[in-house]
C-alpha cells in the first residue's frame, strides 16, 4: 500500500506547479514555497466510484465533467477540473505502476481538462524549435528522439507533448520532465547496458532513461510534427498539405476517447486546425530492414532544413 508522505512534494512539469501525496522522482523538484499549486496530487478513498452503474463495463468514464480511470490491480483515479489528481491505490499495487499512469493517462486528462493539447509522442529542440514525433505504440517515437539527444539535440518530452497556445496565437510546446522510456531492443540497438537503468515496473522491458544534462527547460515554439507509419521496405519523408494534416492530430491525441466525454470536440478542431496552418507536418515511413534511427534522423533533419 502507497503510504502519502509526512511532507507534501512540490514538482514542476508541463508548466505547472504540483504538489503530490506521492512521491514522483521523475519531475523537477521545486521549493514548496515557489507559490501555491497549480495542481494537486492526493491519495483517496474511491473505492466506492467504481460500484456506480455508469462506469460498468470500461475502464474510464466521465461524469459532471470529471474523468476516471479504472487501472484493475494497480489503482481507482479522479482528475478534477485540471486541478486535482486524486488516486486510490488498489491492495497489492506496484508504485511504479502508479506513477506510470499519473504521469501518462493522468496528465492527458489534466491537460486537456486544462484546454492544452495533449500528443502522444516525443519531442526535440532543433535550431530553437520544437519537433515532435507521434506514431502509434511501438512506432519507434522514443527510439527516435533517443537518437536525437545522442547526437547532442535537447529533449522537450517524452511520451505526452504539451501544446497551447502563445498569447500572439502560436504554437509552443512546455516541457514535461527529464526522462525517457525505451525498450530493451532499443537499449540494445544503442548498445547501451540494461543493468544501467531502472525498469519502468516489475519485469517489464522497458527502462526509465534520465536525460537532465539533454533536457530543454523551457517553453520553445512548435516548429512541425512528423507521424512515424508503420515500418515498411522503404525509408521516406512526405509532407502533408492543407486538410491532409488534421487526421494527424486527431490520432495523436494522448487518449483521445476523452475528447468527447469531455465535450471538447469543438475546441478540439480549433486547436488543431489552428497549429495545422502555422507548422509542416510529415509522415516518415523507416525501413524494416535493420535499426537505423540515426539514418532517419539525417532525413529528418533535411526535411527540417529545406522547410525553414
Amino acid at each position: 500500500m502507497i503510504i502519502p508522505t509526512a511532507k507534501r512534494n512540490a514538482y514542476r512539469a508541463f508548466g505547472l506547479r504540483f504538489s503530490s501525496d506521492l512521491a514522483l522522482p521523475e519531475l523537477i523538484s521545486i521549493d514548496d514555497e515557489e507559490g501555491a499549486p497549480d495542481v494537486e496530487i492526493r491519495i483517496a478513498d474511491l473505492s466506492g466510484i467504481w460500484d456506480d452503474s455508469l462506469f460498468h463495463d470500461s475502464y474510464y468514464a466521465g461524469k459532471d465533467g470529471h474523468i476516471y480511470f479504472h487501472l484493475p490491480g494497480i489503482a481507482h483515479v479522479c482528475i478534477r477540473g485540471g486541478r486535482e489528481i486524486l488516486v486510490s491505490p488498489l491492495a497489492g499495487s506496484d508504485e511504479n505502476q502508479v506513477r506510470l499512469y499519473v504521469l501518462g493517462s493522468c496528465m492527458g486528462a489534466l491537460l486537456m481538462q486544462r484546454r492544452i493539447l495533449p500528443l502522444h509522442g516525443s519531442a526535440v529542440v532543433v535550431d530553437g524549435k520544437a519537433y515532435a514525433f507521434v506514431g502509434e505504440s511501438g512506432a519507434g517515437k522514443s527510439t527516435l528522439a533517443a537518437a536525437f539527444v545522442r547526437q547532442g539535440y535537447s529533449l522537450v518530452s517524452d511520451d505526452v507533448i504539451a501544446v497551447s497556445l502563445s498569447h500572439e496565437g502560436t504554437p509552443v510546446v512546455t516541457p514535461s520532465y527529464p526522462q525517457q522510456k525505451l525498450w530493451q531492443e532499443s537499449l540494445t540497438g544503442f548498445g547501451m547496458q540494461t543493468d544501467q537503468y531502472a525498469p519502468l515496473y516489475g519485469g517489464v522491458n522497458k527502462y526509465a532513461i534520465p536525460v537532465k544534462n539533454r533536457f530543454y527547460s523551457s517553453p520553445v515554439p512548435l516548429g512541425g510534427i512528423f507521424e512515424l507509419l508503420p515500418a515498411r521496405d522503404d525509408l521516406y519523408v512526405h509532407q502533408l498539405e492543407g486538410l491532409e494534416k488534421l487526421p494527424v492530430f486527431r490520432f495523436h491525441t494522448y487518449r483521445s476517447m476523452l475528447i468527447p466525454i469531455l465535450q471538447l470536440e469543438k475546441w478540439h478542431f480549433h486547436m488543431s486546425a489552428s497549429i495545422s496552418t502555422q507548422v509542416r507536418v510529415y509522415q516518415v515511413r523507416r525501413s524494416a530492414s535493420s535499426f537505423a534511427p540515426e539514418q532517419l534522423l539525417a532525413r529528418i533533419v533535411d526535411s527540417i532544413n529545406k522547410g525553414a
